[in-house]
């Protein structure tokens, strides 16, 4: 390697520092804007619910990479860049792969547990009907015997009473 002057390291410490602060904005600028979007997809439970089931799988990944991106950054001259970026996609793709499947996963569940509640609404209902028919059949029953036994009893008090007076109207 070649000496540097002073002032060429000096030229090199700001460049490097300038390069770190933008990165350093950068990741606080990605930081705010996921924080933000984060809020915005907790607004319902289950959206809350998945972006928590996703966050326990990326938060380990995104580690992994950070720890990763900190090892190149380290050995960044004595690699070359274009295979530290193909590792970088690749984990990236790992970690997407894994997000989908979760989501699928999620939306299977999901879908089971609808079917499954459609199926017993749709059985308590089928039940209600089938008990009001049957409610309704035994009143109808219970009345028409109750019309009768009130139209016999008539018929046998109007008998009884036409009876009693013609013995009355015999006696006088």
């Amino acid at each position: 390697m070649a000496t540097q002057t002073p002032t060429q390291r000096k030229a090199a410490g700001k460049k490097a520092a300038a390069t770190r602060k933008r990165n350093t904005a950068a990741r606080s600028r990605s930081a705010q804007k996921a924080a933000a979007t984060r809020a915005e997809a907790e607004k319902t439970y289950v959206e809350g619910l998945t972006v928590q089931v996703e966050r326990a799988l990326l938060v380990p990944v995104g580690a992994a990479l950070v720890a990763r991106d900190a090892v190149l950054e380290a050995a960044k001259p004595f690699t070359s860049r274009t295979g530290a970026e193909r590792e970088i996609k690749r984990f990236e793709r790992r970690g997407s792969t894994a997000r989908n499947r979760v989501q699928r996963e999620v939306k299977r569940n999901r879908t089971r547990v609808e079917r499954e509640l459609r199926q017993r609404r749709n059985r308590v209902e089928r039940a209600v009907k089938r008990n009001r028919r049957q409610v309704e059949t035994q009143v109808r029953s219970v009345r028409r015997d109750a019309e009768r036994r009130v139209t016999r009893a008539q018929k046998d008090a109007n008998g009884l009473v036409q009876r009693v007076q013609e013995q009355v109207t015999t006696l006088v």
